[in-house]
């Protein structure tokens, strides 16, 4: 598969985030002041999705349970922590990073590959 186009490189403001979908893999694209980043959709908790959650700094936060999430590498910042009791479900699922995908913009045009996880190759 390789590299997909997305997007125009302008049609981010900085600070926000768009899902888009590449053959059938689900992505969120966010748009920081140092460049493009790109990680699963879904929340490694309970598989939520995070496009209604808050930026802030390089963090996503699930609107949901509230795990956070650095969105250039993926790993966890803080797990489930509402409502009061899910620290019994986090016992059975346990942490888990988001995968991150590689991002590269070329001639004002933004590019994902989903097939390949950033952390596998760090």
């Amino acid at each position: 598969m390789a590299y997909q186009k997305v997007c125009s490189a302008d049609a981010l403001e900085v600070g926000t985030m768009t899902k888009v979908n590449i053959d059938g893999t689900n992505v969120l694209l966010y748009r920081r002041e140092d460049g493009y980043y790109a990680t699963q959709r879904r929340c490694s908790h309970m598989r939520l999705p995070l496009d209604k959650g808050k930026i802030e700094d390089d963090v996503v936060q699930c609107p949901f349970h509230r795990a956070r999430f650095n969105i250039k590498t993926g790993e966890v910042q803080s797990w489930a922590s509402f409502p009061p009791g899910i620290q019994i479900c986090n016992i059975l699922l346990g942490e888990k990073a988001l995968k991150t995908f590689p991002v590269k913009v070329e001639k004002g045009e933004v590019y994902i590959n989903a097939e390949e996880n950033v952390a596998e190759h760090a």
